[in-house]
């Protein structure tokens, strides 16, 4: 906790901070994670207040609160199938909800703002680890370029408020994210989510085996998404260049051996199968993160104690 708190020099503990999507999985990390380092001044709206798809109420929003710091953590998600049914969606409700929130940002004052993209903007055979230099140098991965061209399109508009007006609008890459407050979902899930639910529920059913999709081969990179709110308050600290950042832990498993990992956790002994008609999505995905090492961030939460700590979580707010 004293690490978060040295960071905020520069941060006052009263400025007002909006963080755009505060329910979610990363933005009620965030939120975690200012709190916990003496920020009280949060603008926090639920989709119920505050549709950010419609522009006026947004508008409207800025107009008022006038936020000096903005987090946009908000975002339409999902893992490969709902990718897969309803790109429309995924492209059009992200560029809608993103598009209102930087312009209404720049267009009333905020002295800072952090993007939050994706590791999916980079091509689906990028060079490993993938560096921030790989974006739009190749094709994308098929399964969800929908959202992929959603976030770039967020990253190059607060390049280009950056370039046009001199807005201190910052981009960060995550990586594969887990952790409280996920989606566990087996239609819209992630994988590791989907993962940890299905081997529950294999174990609660006293199953004999658990069906995987894919070969298992592909490797990801997981990062906790309490480190990654860290990394977010290490950012809006200490970094300032419109160019993209990313953010994760350098290391990558195969799906196989997450799976081996998740069993281990829930106590599921079954045999796993695997259907290989179902897509694997990109072969690897890890990020190169020298950059952010290099300004003098490191996470803190192991794969497996993080993977304890998401079950403890699922346990206690979504098993029956």
């Amino acid at each position: 906790m004293s690490r978060l708190v040295a960071l905020t020099n520069r941060m006052q503990k009263t400025d007002k901070i909006f963080v755009a999507g505060h329910n979610g999985m990363v933005g009620s990390a965030i939120t975690r994670a200012l709190q916990s380092a003496g920020f009280s001044n949060l603008l926090k709206r639920s989709r119920a207040e505050l549709d950010l798809a419609d522009s006026r109420a947004v508008s409207d929003f800025f107009r008022k609160e006038k936020p000096h710091i903005v987090i946009f953590a908000a975002a339409k998600v999902g893992g490969i199938k709902a990718n897969n049914d309803f790109p429309v969606e995924f492209l059009t409700d992200n560029l809608r909800i993103q598009t209102n929130v930087i312009s209404s940002a720049h267009e009333n004052g905020a002295g800072k703002l952090l993007f939050l993209g994706s590791s999916c903007i980079y091509p689906k055979y990028a060079p490993q680890p993938i560096p921030e230099t790989a974006l739009l140098t190749g094709p994308l991965e098929p399964t969800n370029d929908a959202y992929a061209i959603a976030k770039i399109a967020g990253v190059k508009l607060c390049q280009a408020y950056h370039r046009e007006y001199g807005a201190n609008f910052i981009s960060a890459m995550p990586t594969n994210l887990y952790g409280p407050n996920d989606n566990f979902d087996l239609e819209t899930s992630h994988v590791l989510a989907a993962l940890l639910r299905k081997a529950h529920e294999a174990k609660t059913k006293r199953a004999r085996e658990l069906m995987v999709w894919g070969t298992g081969e592909p490797r990801r990179e997981f990062l906790h998404v309490d480190d990654c709110a860290s990394a977010c308050l290490f950012l809006l600290e200490k970094y300032d260049s419109p160019e993209i950042i990313n953010v994760g832990c350098g290391e990558d498993i195969t799906i196989r051996e997450l799976v081996a990992l998740i069993c281990e956790v829930v106590g599921f002994d079954g045999e796993l199968t695997w259907d290989t008609t179902r897509p694997d999505g990109t072969p690897r995905k890890l990020l190169d993160v020298s950059k952010l090492r290099g300004l003098g961030w490191q996470p803190r939460i192991a794969l497996r104690d993080g993977i304890v700590r998401t079950y403890d979580w699922f346990l206690k707010n979504i098993a029956q």
